[in-house]
C-alpha cells in the first residue's frame, strides 16, 4: 500500500459531517470513524469493532482506550517521524487520556473530524503539535 492511497482516501472524507461514533463517508463520522473509514478504504475490513462510547468516555473512564487500540492495529512510530498518511493521536489536556486522532496529509497539514465540524483539512499548528500523544503508521506501507 502506498501513502498516496491513504491520503487520497482521507481527502475523500472532507466535508463528511461530524456524527459521534459514526463511520460512513458523506453521512457522518467522528475522528475515530474517519481513521476506521480510511482503514476500510485502503486495507479492507476493520480488525475489530469499537465498543459503544460516550463523548466524554476518556474523562469518564480515565483509560487510554484509543491509544491501546491504535497499538493493537497500527505500527507505532516516533511523533517526529510522522509523515503523509500517518495517524496522529492527541491528548487534549495534560493528565487526561488521548482521545482525538487525525491523518497527516503533508508537512504541516492534517485531516480530522472534531466536535461540531465536518471532516476538514487544517494546519498542524503549535497548539495541535503540543498535544500529540503518539504517532502511528498503517500496516503494509511501502515508501
Amino acid at each position: 500500500m502506498r501513502r498516496g492511497a491513504i491520503i487520497a482516501e482521507a481527502i475523500s472524507w472532507i466535508g463528511t459531517p461530524y456524527r459521534h461514533q459514526a463511520s460512513l463517508k458523506g453521512a457522518g463520522c467522528d475522528c475515530l470513524g474517519l481513521v476506521r473509514g480510511v482503514w476500510r478504504g485502503v486495507i479492507g475490513p476493520e480488525p475489530e469493532e469499537p465498543p459503544a462510547y460516550t463523548p466524554d468516555w476518556a474523562e469518564a473512564l480515565g483509560q487510554e482506550t484509543l491509544l491501546l487500540a491504535a497499538r493493537r492495529h497500527l505500527i507505532e512510530i516516533a511523533p517526529g517521524a510522522a509523515g503523509p498518511g500517518d495517524v496522529l493521536i492527541f491528548r487534549m489536556a495534560t493528565g487526561v487520556p488521548a482521545k482525538h486522532c487525525g491523518i497527516v496529509l503533508a508537512s504541516g497539514r492534517l485531516v480530522h473530524a472534531y466536535w461540531g465540524r465536518a471532516v476538514a483539512e487544517t494546519r498542524l499548528t503549535d497548539w495541535w503539535t503540543r498535544r500529540i500523544a503518539a504517532a502511528f503508521r498503517f500496516p503494509g506501507i511501502e515508501d
